[in-house]
Formats: C-alpha cells, sequence, structure tokens
C-alpha cells in the first residue's frame, strides 16, 4: 500500500472512530444497539426546523397507520414500522418498492416539549412536529466599575 493511500484509510478510520464517540456521547448504549440492529429499509426523511419546532417528513406510502410506531427518547426520534407486500408469493418482472420493516431515526440537537408531539399521516407522508422547549435566555450582565476606596 502506497503512503498516500495509507493515510486515506487512517483518515477514513479516524473520522469513523470520531463519529462512534460522538453518538456514544448522546445517545445511550442501548439505544444505539437497536439501531445498529435494524436490519430492515430506511424510508427517505426530511427534517426541518422552524422557529418553534422540528418538523420530520417520512416518505412511507402504502404503510396502514396500524403498522406505523413511534417513539421519542433522549431527544432521538424513532419511526418503525412494515410495508406490506400487496402481491405476496408471487413473482414479480420487476421490483424497485421496498417491503417489510423499516425504521428511521433523527437526532434532535436540543429539547423538545414531548407531550406536545403530534403526528399526522396523509398522501403517503408521515409528518411529525415536535415543538421545541423553551430554551436558556441570553441575559446582558452589565460589568460594574470597582469602587476605589
Amino acid at each position: 500500500m502506497r503512503e498516500s493511500e495509507k493515510w486515506v484509510a487512517d483518515e477514513l478510520q479516524r473520522m469513523y472512530s470520531e463519529m462512534h464517540r460522538m453518538i456514544r456521547q448522546f445517545v445511550p448504549r442501548e439505544q444505539w444497539n437497536d439501531i445498529l440492529r435494524h436490519k430492515g429499509w430506511r424510508p427517505p426523511t426530511d427534517v426541518y426546523e422552524t422557529d418553534t419546532s422540528a418538523v420530520v417528513r417520512v416518505e412511507i406510502a402504502g404503510v396502514e397507520k396500524r403498522d406505523i410506531e413511534i417513539s421519542f427518547a433522549n431527544r432521538v426520534l424513532t419511526v418503525m414500522g412494515t410495508r406490506r407486500d400487496p402481491a405476496n408469493k408471487l413473482t414479480y418482472q420487476q421490483m424497485e418498492i421496498k417491503y417489510g420493516g423499516f425504521r428511521t431515526d433523527v437526532f434532535l440537537p436540543w429539547a423538545v416539549k414531548e407531550k406536545d408531539i403530534e403526528a399526522s399521516y396523509e398522501d403517503g407522508f408521515l409528518v411529525i412536529i415536535l415543538p421545541k422547549a423553551r430554551g436558556r435566555h441570553k441575559v446582558p450582565i452589565v460589568i460594574i466599575e470597582e469602587s476605589a476606596e
């Protein structure tokens, strides 16, 4: 292996290790192990922020509401479920749609008002609104000059 290839491999390993260290810092080991064990597919997921909340939009067309499970713990939103194959046991000519178990995990960097989380499912999109918890306030501090005694 050439020196430049070794450097690239070493750098990738360093970044991989750093990523895992950061994840372990924020996600409890048991929860992280659940994520790593999941063997299903991951649906396309968008996450965006407004002034008051985070909005998570998951594309899961064809999934029944009863087959969706949503949970939130340790600032991690987990959406999991199953999309059932309607043509079960048929021979496909072409198969591009993923069936079976799915899971997506969204890590949020801020606290959430857990009791106020709302979810809706329409036109194949699951939309979850996670209101931000009131954060810290910036309070200006005035430095008072010391009096000469």
